[in-house]
């Protein structure tokens, strides 16, 4: 991977006790890890709103010189689940979604939740394909989905954009920012 590679960076943030919206955050990150755009967006806690929430703030990014989009997660803001092949198809730029944790499924968690539309969140859920796991320079394992690049070259950028621990900084970034922006949200004072 060159060593201007530049990330977009999207993490999320929400309460589900204060409310129906989850702020959403991308960073533009360049390989030498300096910050180089910021945009912000939301979704619906609990909705199927997340794939064209993040697509709306990449048009809205107007940039054409991100080479990946790194994704803090597929199933988002309570089981809002991202259309990985959508994004990387409308985008034309190779996605690399990380989660952090094995897990044995959430199907259950889908028809408890959402007896009404969970048949549709399981399909994207599994066409988003499986999880393969990877070991970071630091020694971190993480499990990575990817379109557009192969293992060998997620694991690449991964490590451009990892300093320490197992969390990217652009998506390390983007999270923080989403959680100060719902503080500042939901903040009564």
């Amino acid at each position: 991977m060159k060593k201007a590679i530049r990330a977009f960076g999207v993490a999320e943030s929400f309460r589900k006790e204060l409310g129906s919206k989850s702020i959403l955050a991308g960073i533009v990150m360049r390989g030498d890890l300096i910050i180089d755009g910021v945009m912000l967006g939301s979704c619906t806690v609990g909705g199927v709103d997340s794939t064209e929430k993040i697509l709306e703030m990449w048009r809205k990014l107007n940039r054409d010189d991100i080479n990946v989009i790194l994704l803090n997660g597929c199933v988002i803001s309570w089981f809002n689940v991202i259309n990985l092949s959508r994004l990387y198809k409308e985008t034309d730029t190779p996605v690399i979604c990380v989660t952090y944790e094995a897990s044995e499924g959430i199907d259950d968690y889908f028809k408890r939740y959402f007896p009404d539309d969970w048949m549709e969140r399981l399909r994207v859920h599994k066409e988003n394909g499986e999880r393969r796991e990877i070991t970071l320079k630091t020694g971190y394992r993480v499990f990575v989905r990817s379109l557009g690049v192969g293992e060998k070259q997620a694991r690449q950028v991964l490590n451009i954009f990892t300093l320490h621990g197992r969390l990217a900084e652009p998506l390390r970034v983007a999270k923080q920012l989403s959680r100060s922006v719902l503080m500042l949200e939901t903040d009564p004072s």
